[in-house]
């Protein structure tokens, strides 16, 4: 894994903890891990908190980076400045033609872009950085919304924590996928997200809305999702015009009404799915869809998953926890 100065720490430790938590059908751990930077010894990650790369770049042969099966590049602020390093990007380029797969952590694809590895590929980032990444390196169609994606050789993925889910994706791949939720669950992970899954959450956007009116609507959205959500309806309670709230309303969320409605109604379902045992349909009715199907087509459209495929995933992760958690680690496990 490549770190460097003003490094986002999630990126470095969210990973390697998954990937040491691996072990082998014989108990053996999976990966050998190494940290590597620009320099060797030290470097300062963007909270403050100092991290130890165990070999500069330039002391990495040809030879030793053939034997690289995954290498990994993480996100973090250093990133705007390394993307303009070419010694950097030139280790990048060598890295990565020798290792078996490239990975890149939330805004890592700036610098796997900056070394041409992304050109012609569907890429995925931190959903706040994938409008930089869209304007400097036009050659790439920039996915916003997935949590993370497999382009051949490379992977990339969405903001911290979603580098969590790749790094689970790769266990699953290079292992099994009982590896993987045993993995999750150790570490108390939610649940393996499927790559497609989406970054957005309606009440989270909703909280970042600045016009006031129109924050009052997102809550109301968020809070009734089985009410009358109509633009007709909608523009009446925030006391406008349909024309001008559906305009205002866009240029405050980034989305359109209908979208957003969708969105939240989306949020509410997964709730639902997850934490309760409501027949399809019925969740469908609380969640504001009215009917199964159409809700089954905003999870596929949304999250790549049926509402079943969803809900089993939650239920896959609920199971007890395998062989696959080295025993020392087992008995810190309530």
């Amino acid at each position: 894994m490549l770190g460097f100065e003003d490094a986002q720490i999630l990126d470095v430790t969210g990973p390697f903890q998954i990937l040491e938590a691996a072990r082998t059908k014989a108990g053996e751990p999976a990966y050998e891990l190494e940290l590597v930077a620009p320099e060797k010894g030290a470097f300062r990650t963007s909270c403050g908190l100092t991290l130890t790369a165990s070999r500069g770049i330039d002391e990495m042969t040809d030879e030793e980076l053939g034997h690289v099966h995954s290498f990994m590049v993480v996100g973090g602020q250093g990133t705007r400045r390394l993307v303009q390093d070419a010694r950097v990007i030139s280790f990048i380029q060598r890295a990565s033609a020798k290792a078996r797969r490239t990975v890149s952590i939330c805004t890592g694809a700036l610098l796997l872009a900056g070394a041409g590895l992304l050109d012609g590929k569907r890429v995925a980032t931190h959903w706040a950085f994938a409008g930089t990444l869209r304007r400097d390196f036009p050659r790439i169609e920039v996915d916003d919304d997935a949590i993370y994606l497999r382009q051949g050789k490379v992977w990339t993925s969405a903001g911290v924590t979603a580098g969590m889910d790749l790094a689970l994706a790769l266990v699953e791949e290079d292992l099994d996928r009982e590896t993987a939720l045993a993995i999750a669950r150790h570490l108390v992970m939610f649940l393996m997200r499927p790559g497609g899954q989406s970054q957005f959450s309606a009440q989270l956007a909703a909280q970042a809305v600045e016009d006031e009116r129109i924050a009052r609507i997102c809550a109301h959205i968020v809070e009734t999702p089985r009410g009358d959500l109509s633009v007709p309806s909608l523009a009446a309670r925030a006391n406008m015009s349909e024309r001008t709230f559906a305009r205002r309303f866009t240029e405050a969320t980034g989305l359109t009404p209908a979208h957003f409605v969708e969105r939240a109604r989306l949020d509410e379902a997964r709730r639902q799915l997850t934490e309760g045992a409501l027949p399809i349909e019925m969740v469908a009715h609380q969640a504001g869809f009215g009917q199964a199907e159409r809700m089954r087509r905003a999870f596929l459209r949304h999250l790549g998953v049926t509402p079943n495929r969803y809900r089993e995933r939650f239920r896959t992760a609920k199971r007890p926890i395998a062989n696959s958690i080295a025993p020392e680690d087992r008995r810190h496990v309530s």
